[in-house]
């Protein structure tokens, strides 16, 4: 077996090959519904967070899945930017990406790449209100700019063009 001399140390605690972020009121009963299916029919072990309660902080219980997990779709949404929960799962995948070779896969789910990139659009619309909600909170509010941006400037897919 041939090795690798990356500098990125990959998790040892591996529990599932997909972790699935998404805002659930947008796609959870129509898009992830059928991703996740078909996933789980090729045997691709996935991470779903429809059993979570919702607060302020990821739980460790959510870190410990973004962390044990291959690889990460997210899918940005209308309504992703305007969902706190979302934008800390999405700081914690690039922190798993950075730290563990994590692969990050974005599907860009009737938005735009470029309005994801550069908060415009619904999706600058959706932030325009998270915004509102957390003025106080600056440091959040750029650590969040910086990884959507980080996001949408990797490879993914963009449903415009399915």
């Amino acid at each position: 077996m041939a090795s690798s001399s990356s500098s990125i140390n990959m998790n040892p605690q591996i529990k599932y090959d997909v972790f699935l972020s998404f805002r659930g009121r947008d796609v959870r009963h129509n898009f992830i519904s059928h991703l996740n299916a078909a996933l789980c029919r090729k045997k691709i072990e996935t991470f779903i967070d429809d059993k979570l309660n919702r607060g302020n902080q990821i739980s460790p219980s959510l870190s410990s899945a973004i962390e044990g997990s291959k690889i990460s779709i997210v899918i940005f949404s209308k309504g992703y930017a305007s969902s706190r929960w979302c934008l800390n799962e999405l700081v914690k995948i690039l922190e798993s990406k950075n730290k563990y070779g994590q692969i990050v896969v974005p599907v860009f789910y009737l938005v735009d790449p470029s309005d994801v990139r550069n908060q415009t659009g619904t999706i600058g619309d959706s932030f325009l209100k998270l915004e509102e909600r957390f003025k106080e909170k600056i440091d959040m509010l750029q650590t969040w700019r910086i990884a959507m941006r980080e996001a949408a400037n990797l490879s993914g897919f963009d449903s415009h063009g399915i």
